[in-house]
């Protein structure tokens, strides 16, 4: 989803209308593996779990994304942030 929802912004000369149905293109791909991966994952992990799973790879993989491809830095806070993140997994996956 992060191609999907960002990659337009690095053309943000093209018209919209393409951007739009070019996203909708990649997201309806992602979504014919994501639904079938959280009915299986259900089997085995929580809806919250699944939920803070999908999260955590989708900020790694934006991370990457925003680095490489729209060539913009991390800055300090957003790590701070995203460390948080971290800590919310820690307390989702926790056996209390």
């Amino acid at each position: 989803m992060t191609f999907a929802w960002y990659g337009h912004l690095k053309y943000r000369n093209s018209p919209l209308w393409l951007a739009v149905v070019a996203s909708w293109g990649i997201a309806l791909l992602e979504y014919c593996f994501q639904v079938p991966a959280n009915r299986i994952g259900s089997y085995q992990y929580s809806t919250a779990q699944l939920k803070t799973i999908q999260e955590v790879i989708t900020l790694v993989v934006f991370c990457v994304f925003s680095v490489l491809y729209l060539k913009e830095g991390l800055k300090w806070n957003y790590i701070v942030g995203f460390m948080f993140m971290v800590a919310a997994v820690f307390f989702v996956f926790k056996k209390w």
